[in-house]
């Protein structure tokens, strides 16, 4: 007989074994894409929300702190410009973040991000910010990554949110693949046009 149940036991293990490495290697994986993805829908573990415009500005304030870390393999350098700001709950706030590559050779990452405490993620929201969109620096190169965003006003209607005095939001870079269609002499001319632009400011 050759079905699977004739299979020698030791075989038999080796394929369980292999099987079960496949499906974990999937899994972690996809990991941090479907929980990114999960906490931007529901609000969960503190992920912010995505505005495009601010409503009402309260009289009352809120501070935000702000909080840099990169995943083990990135080996940029990420800190927030300031640490913290105080604004109206309402009120559009403008942050920096600074980002710096001394390696040798190009390197794309993306940000992750959340915002502690849980309670208040759901009033958090982002008009733009550098965390939408795929980062490549190149060797050497520093840049300063923006995020608009605001503090909604229904925070104060919130039984477990409206006491919250501080909100903390925090980015952790992980290294990703170059963009297919990356062109090296386009990044550059895109560096050159920016560095241009942050001057003229």
């Amino acid at each position: 007989m050759t079905d699977r149940a004739s299979m020698d036991p030791k075989k038999k293990t080796v394929l369980q074994l292999v099987s079960v490495i496949l499906v974990m290697g999937s899994l972690a994986w996809a990991s941090v894409p479907l929980y990114d993805w999960f906490c931007r829908v529901t609000g969960w573990g503190g992920a912010t929300d995505i505005a495009e415009t601010t409503g009402d500005v309260l009289d009352k304030t809120i501070k935000v702190r702000f909080d840099a870390s990169l995943a083990s393999d990135m080996p940029w350098e990420f800190t927030p410009v300031e640490r913290e700001m105080e604004i109206r709950i309402g009120e559009q706030g403008l942050a920096f973040y600074e980002a710096y590559n001394p390696t040798d050779k190009p390197i794309a990452g993306t940000a992750s991000f959340n915002v502690a405490p849980f309670s208040a993620g759901a009033y958090f929201s982002k008009i733009q910010c550098f965390c939408f969109e795929l980062q490549v620096l190149e060797p050497g190169e520093r840049v300063m990554m923006p995020v608009t965003f605001f503090v909604e006003p229904e925070i104060v209607d919130d039984a477990d949110a409206k006491h919250v005095p501080v909100i903390t939001l925090s980015y952790t870079f992980h290294v990703t693949d170059l963009p297919e269609d990356y062109a090296p002499e386009q990044a550059t001319l895109e560096i050159e046009t920016n560095q241009t632009a942050r001057g003229n400011l």
